[in-house]
C-alpha cells in the first residue's frame, strides 16, 4: 500500500507479463483493466503491433483518450495464468508522473473491476492480501 496525500492510499500488486515482473495498481472503481501504452512495450516483442481502437475510452480523468488493443501472450497474477489475454493500452503518463513526484515506482497497468470480478477477487485490507480464483474455479 502506498500512502497518497494525507488520508488515502493506493494498493499495488506484482504480476508477470510474458515472464517479466509487472507492477499493477488495484483499482476497484476502474471498470476495465488497462495497461500503460508506453510501458507495455517493455513486455512485448519488438515487432508487436498495437491495434488502434476507433472508440474513445473514458475514465482516468478524461473521456477523449485514444486506446489500443494489446494481446498478452501470458499474464500471470499470483498462481493464475491468463493466456492470450486481450487488453487495452492507453496513455497513463499522468499517473506515472504523479508517482515520480511522490518517489514511487512506476506502474505498468491498472487491475480493474472486469478482471477482479472474473477472478472473484477478495481483498483483505487489514492483512494486505488479495485472493483470486481462476475462471475454471469460478465456472466462468
Amino acid at each position: 500500500m502506498l500512502p497518497i496525500e494525507d488520508d488515502g492510499f493506493h494498493i499495488l500488486m506484482e504480476g508477470k507479463i510474458n515472464g517479466r515482473p509487472a507492477r499493477l495498481l488495484i483499482d476497484t472503481g476502474a471498470s476495465r483493466t488497462v495497461f500503460d501504452l508506453e510501458r507495455i512495450r517493455l513486455f512485448l516483442p519488438d515487432d508487436h503491433v498495437l491495434e488502434k481502437i476507433d472508440k474513445l475510452s473514458t475514465g482516468l480523468g478524461t473521456n477523449t483518450m485514444e486506446s489500443q488493443v494489446v494481446v498478452l501472450e501470458k499474464f500471470r497474477l499470483g498462481r493464475i495464468i491468463l493466456e492470450n489475454y486481450k487488453a487495452v493500452a492507453l496513455n497513463m503518463e499522468h499517473i506515472n508522473q504523479s508517482y515520480r513526484m511522490l518517489g514511487y515506482p512506476l506502474i505498468d497497468g491498472v487491475l480493474g473491476g472486469d478482471l477482479l470480478l472474473q477472478l472473484s477477487a477478495v481483498i483483505d485490507y487489514k492483512n494486505m492480501h488479495m485472493r483470486l480464483r481462476s475462471p475454471e474455479e469460478t465456472g466462468q
